[in-house]
């Protein structure tokens, strides 16, 4: 089946019960059983619930899992601390020095007060990650296109380094969703998603995933899934499956919308740097052609001015959204430094104080740019 396809009807078939067309909501926590453990496939909803296996089912066929699986979790951070229960006192894992605050934030000062070390490369460098490898790396995560830098990763060779090492490797497919990027096919081992934004699409619910190509690696996911009970519940479930229905189309809209923005942001006078991989400026062009479909709704860009100038800009626009998150429907803007990536200053992660990130949402084209260039002059 096509990608459009199985959106819409993978893990979705109608109820067998009523023939109801969606998903129904299975608001229940616990099921009957007609003799002590005689369940019928489900037992306790932290568990099994029928609504989040449909999304789990959705999750694996979309990312191309195969004979592994999905586990739906109650945010993305959610997602993020389910692999990092993988590892132990003295492993060592790899991370984008420009990566998501809130990663950063979980694996410095969460698993390493757990006896888990951490560095922090380039991975646009891909040699940078060779030589961060050493016998105690359990685990490489990577993101392609990172958060915030939109810098790319060459998920083949990445892949091919990590394993040569015996690490598993990791990759936040967030930015760019399985339409347009998926690292299974690259040979990663493990799929992380905050479902909360592209995948969700509309700003109404939060929720992670965790998607496993190999059988063993998932069922590991899912003992420590129902261990630690990082759920989401029977409507975040359902919410998310709903999102999930018109995300080829959302995202074709989204790349149209950032393509235009982009260029236009690039031939602004009061902007210095802007960071898309759509752009045939962006050092790697080439390889976010290689491995994506399309390069995402997600700029960065660096204003004249600095923090100041940041700061005046995003709080000036009126139809994009001063917020954090992304993905959604709407369009939003925000300052790194001063919001999602808070977390890493002072660090070796510190993101430009003049950087601005936005998510491009759905809007007609001409409001959104618009809204820009009236922001900009401010």
């Amino acid at each position: 089946m096509h990608f459009e396809t199985d959106a819409i009807h993978a893990g979705q078939e109608p109820d067998p019960t009523t023939g109801a067309v969606t998903v129904p909501i299975h608001a229940t926590s616990t099921y009957a059983q007609e003799s002590p453990g005689s369940h019928r496939g489900y037992e306790y909803s932290r568990t099994g619930n029928p609504t989040r296996q449909a999304l789990e089912t959705a999750l694996a066929v979309l990312e191309g899992a195969g004979s592994g699986g999905a586990v739906a979790t109650a945010s993305g951070m959610a997602a993020t601390a389910l692999v990092g229960y993988l590892l132990g006192p003295g492993d060592r894992l790899i991370l984008p020095d420009d990566a998501y605050g809130g990663t950063f934030r979980f694996f410095a000062h969460v698993l390493s007060a757990h006896g888990v070390e951490w560095s922090a490369v380039d991975m646009a460098d891909v040699d940078t990650i060779d030589r961060a490898l050493d016998e105690s790396t359990r685990l490489v995560w990577i993101e392609t296109p990172t958060n915030p830098l939109l810098r790319i990763v060459d998920l083949a060779a990445a892949v091919e380094r990590a394993h040569e090492r015996g690490a598993i490797v990791v990759v936040d497919n967030t930015f760019a969703t399985p339409y347009l990027q998926r690292p299974l096919e690259y040979g990663a081992d493990l799929v992380v998603h905050s479902t909360t934004k592209y995948l969700g699409g509309h700003s109404d619910v939060v929720g992670g995933a965790v998607i496993a190509r190999d059988p063993e690696l998932f069922e590991r996911l899912k003992f420590l899934q129902n261990s630690a009970g990082p759920i989401p519940g029977p409507f975040d479930a359902w919410l998310t499956l709903r999102g999930i229905k018109t995300l080829a189309v959302r995202m074709e809209r989204h790349c149209d919308n950032a393509e235009t923005v982009a260029s236009f942001l690039e031939g602004h006078p009061e902007v210095t740097n802007v960071f898309y991989p759509g752009l045939p400026s962006h050092p790697q062009h080439a390889l976010a052609a290689r491995q994506m479909g399309r390069f995402g709704g997600m700029i960065s860009f660096r204003v004249a001015g600095g923090k100041a100038k940041a700061h005046s800009v995003a709080s000036s626009t009126r139809v994009f959204t001063l917020a954090e998150s992304l993905g959604g429907v709407e369009s939003l803007i925000e300052v790194p430094a001063a919001m999602t990536h808070l977390s890493v200053a002072g660090t070796s992660l510190e993101v430009p104080e003049d950087l601005i990130r936005i998510s491009v949402g759905l809007e007609h084209i001409d409001d959104l740019i618009n809204d820009l260039e009236l922001a900009l002059r401010a």
